[in-house]
């Protein structure tokens, strides 16, 4: 593609892999650590809420670091995906788009971002490239899509119990 455009592959790449890392970090060691986030998740209707806070953080870290480095990209690019798609469908979705009254704008941004990072792939300056291990174009963004579709569904289907309203 370019040297301007594997240049700006890394500059979103690293970002996003920062934030998610930022985020990651902060369900573990800010605020009110695993137990606020669990008591949080738990008020989202997720069962086992402090298994699910420590899998935030495991996933939004570890996503984080791969995206930043640019390796097995789709699957980092998924996990951000999967993340984005449950914060976004429990915590954001009511509250309607805009982020300043809670909304779901944020997390949609982050979304598509990873969906079109699998669709450019990682770019020249990544650990996939030089590893060989580049997935591109419809395939990667269908891979990022699949897996986080399954991978969110899964963890929904198996965890997430909603709230009854009266």
């Amino acid at each position: 593609m370019g040297e301007p455009a594997d240049a700006a592959l890394l500059l979103v790449r690293v970002v996003v892999g920062v934030v998610m890392v930022a985020h990651g970090w902060n369900h573990w060691r800010g605020g009110g650590g695993i137990a606020g986030t669990a008591g949080w998740f738990a008020g989202l209707g997720l069962r086992r809420p402090r298994l699910q806070a420590w899998l935030s953080v495991v996933t939004e870290i570890g996503a984080g670091l791969l995206l930043a480095a640019g390796l097995f990209t789709p699957l980092a690019c998924a996990a951000v995906l999967s993340v984005m798609l449950v914060a976004g469908l429990l915590a954001h979705r009511p509250h309607g788009f805009f982020v300043f009254e809670e909304g779901y704008e944020y997390v949609l941004v982050l979304g598509v971002l990873a969906v079109a990072l699998g669709a450019w792939g990682p770019g020249e300056y990544a650990v996939d490239t030089a590893a060989d291990l580049a997935v591109t174009g419809w395939a990667g963004a269908g891979l990022v899509l699949a897996v986080a579709v399954v991978a969110t569904g899964g963890l929904l289907a198996a965890f997430w119990r909603p709230r009854e309203t009266t």
